[in-house]
């Protein structure tokens, strides 16, 4: 099997997350008058976050009017807020342990490395900032939910970085996140890796429930999982 690119998630995949999105999240909602438990929000992580908030409070509430675009849009910035304030000063965000390295290893082996997320490019931003990894030339394309019409689990933002490449063929395309948004979106893609992590927001039987080629403890197995193939 012929690998051109690998798409990585980041909260969760790459990037260290002792559960930050999840409060920020459970905290905006609250702020709105909307009470919900880690699994609610774990059950939408991985989606654009202004779906999965239109989702929650659809769940919520009995008079479904109330979940206009403007809104959601309320409630979006207000965790967009949480998100940059938090990614920008934080002393308790890294990568999780050995992403370095394995964009390093994977580059050598000619693959190019993407990253996509179901963050907005702001917060994405700040998050790119403090790891460093542009700077020091260990990845080649970023993509984020608000740069495509539809965000996971469709494969929209797969296909825009395939077209960044000029992949037309999605069985070069390996994809790698540690929510089933992330494995479905591989699948519609037609990911011919199709990734899951257990580094992030779910176990492994709640992962093996979901499309996947392979599920690894963490990315550092991927260089090795590719040699074997």
């Amino acid at each position: 099997m012929s690998i051109k690119l690998m798409i990585f998630d980041m909260a969760g995949t790459t990037v260290h997350d002792e559960d930050f999105v999840n409060i920020a999240f459970k905290n905006a909602l609250e702020e709105f008058g909307y009470v919900c438990t880690r699994d609610e929000i774990n059950e939408i992580m991985g989606m654009p976050k202004p779906l999965a908030i239109q989702l929650i409070l659809e769940r919520k509430l009995e008079d479904k009017s109330i979940v206009s675009a403007s809104y959601v849009t309320k409630i979006h910035t207000r965790f967009q807020e949480m998100m940059v304030d938090f990614y920008s000063s934080s002393a308790t965000i890294r990568e999780i342990e050995g992403v370095s390295d394995t964009f390093r290893l994977l580059k050598e082996r000619g693959v190019k490395i993407g990253i996509d997320t179901g963050f907005d490019r702001k917060i994405a931003d700040a998050i790119f900032h403090r790891m460093g990894w542009e700077e020091k030339g260990l990845i080649d394309y970023t993509i984020t939910s608000d740069e495509v019409e539809n965000g996971r689990p469709h494969p929209d933002m797969v296909y825009k970085a395939m077209s960044k490449f000029n992949i037309t063929d999605s069985s070069e395309v390996g994809k790698v996140g540690d929510t089933p948004a992330d494995l479905n979106e591989g699948k519609n893609a037609g990911c011919g890796l199709n990734i899951g992590v257990l580094s992030g927001a779910y176990r492994l039987d709640q992962l093996e429930q979901h499309p996947h080629t392979h599920i690894v403890e963490s990315v550092v197995a991927i260089p090795e999982l590719l040699e074997a193939l």
